[in-house]
């Protein structure tokens, strides 16, 4: 290395570079630009360059202030923002700005980053990653997939669920109906915006990098799932269903459509994202797909926010309890979601 650069990672010729070289989806410029054009952040990189000005190493983040107070993320809305670097001296070299200030700096990464070792940080959290590999005969994939699923993939065929994995734009807003009541229903949980799932939408489009999965039962979307492309790699990011619907397991036809699909295409592997350590049904239901288990690390340097208060977290705590409620139509909690899901980062 000969020098750092700071660098806007929606834009950077360098900065896209060294994502699509060892980079993740949420180190793409597509998410990147999609979350920030969402929320109003305003990302920042560092990269390390060369001799001949060849882009070895970067890190990445995002500075935000506002009711819940100050604080530097790496990424918000993202399972995990890695830092692309090789070793420990390369970490080094391009965090040096993300140490410096007043503000807190919190990151998540896989449990074989560099900056995991870091002494400024303190682990503060762990969930599990997995991940299917897809360069293997289609035959060997299905072998590898657990009993139990093979025989809820046929349930789901022999009941009739039909399959959409869609490009289109339409098929978005379709999923995000299910998305906005299962946040609210199972989770009492605010969902994400509809203009966000359409900026992701536009960001991966062109590239052909989206596919909207829908299960359909008599015509009617029951499940629903949301996969981004980035490289040599198909992200599972969103899924929604319906309780009423699930003894007919779509959610099994929906994931194996799309590993069939990915198989196709010829990538070399899902990402099943990030799953949390309390919720083991959802890591046992990931481990059924021959997927290979590593946790993600949550690091803080720095403590919480500045200015947090306990007031404005008791406050967003009441409001989305309140906003949540069975009684609250799904319409009006996807509005309180459009207003509000930006200060939960």
């Amino acid at each position: 290395m000969t020098g750092v650069r700071q660098v806007d990672p929606r834009t950077d010729p360098l900065w896209a570079e060294l994502a699509r070289s060892g980079g993740s989806l949420f180190t793409s410029p597509p998410w990147i630009g999609a979350v920030s054009s969402s929320y109003g952040f305003e990302p920042t990189a560092r990269v390390a360059v060369d001799g001949s000005g060849r882009a070895v190493g970067g890190a990445v983040w995002v500075d935000v202030q506002d009711l819940r107070g100050g604080r530097r993320l790496a990424l918000p809305f993202s399972d995990r923002a890695d830092p692309i670097v090789a070793d420990a001296a390369a970490w080094a070299e391009v965090a040096a700005d993300a140490f410096a200030g007043d503000l807190p700096f919190t990151l998540r990464c896989l449990d074989g980053s560099p900056a995991v070792t870091d002494p400024r940080f303190t682990a503060t959290g762990e969930a599990a990653w997995h991940r299917t590999c897809l360069d293997r005969p289609l035959e060997d994939l299905r072998r590898a997939v657990r009993s139990q699923t093979r025989r809820n993939i046929a349930t789901a065929e022999r009941a009739g669920v039909e399959v959409v994995l869609s490009p289109e734009r339409e098929a978005v807003a379709e999923y995000h109906r299910l998305h906005v009541g299962l946040r609210k229903r199972k989770y009492r949980l605010l969902a994400q915006p509809l203009e966000f799932f359409d900026r992701i939408w536009q960001a991966f489009a062109p590239a052909d990098g989206i596919r909207t999965g829908l299960a359909l039962v008599d015509g009617r979307p029951v499940a629903g799932a949301v996969y981004l492309v980035w490289q040599d790699t198909v992200y599972y990011k969103f899924g929604a269903s319906e309780a009423d619907s699930l003894h007919l397991r779509p959610n099994d036809a929906l994931h194996w459509a799309l590993l069939r699909w990915a198989h196709d295409r010829g990538l070399r592997a899902l990402d099943w994202g990030l799953s949390e350590l309390d919720q083991p049904g959802l890591c046992a239901y990931k481990r059924n797909w021959g997927s290979e288990e590593r946790r993600i690390r949550t690091l803080n340097a720095g403590g919480p926010p500045v200015g947090r208060s306990a007031e404005v977290e008791h406050t967003l705590r009441l409001v989305t309890d309140l906003l949540t409620d069975p009684a609250v139509p799904d319409p009006l909690a996807a509005r309180a979601g459009a207003s509000l899901y930006r200060f939960f980062c």
